[in-house]
């Protein structure tokens, strides 16, 4: 499993609104962490170079049926 993932900060502007950044998680990393839409999530600045991300609510882990 590939564990690093590049991606591009991406800036939105409305007419009326302040400019707002965007950082898209990809697809397949949000799968194996098993990411939901709308799930809340705190960003944490460890320095100027290094972002943590919290999941405020995580799943449950799922018990796997035995055999």
């Amino acid at each position: 499993m590939q564990a690093e993932f590049e991606m591009k900060v991406q800036v939105i502007r409305s007419k009326g609104r302040v400019a707002r950044l965007f950082v898209n998680i990809p697809l397949p990393l949000a799968a194996a962490l098993e990411l939901q839409a709308g799930e809340p999530v705190r960003w944490q600045l460890l320095d100027r170079s290094d972002l943590r991300l919290f999941r405020l609510a995580p799943p449950t882990l799922k018990k796997r049926p035995k055999k």
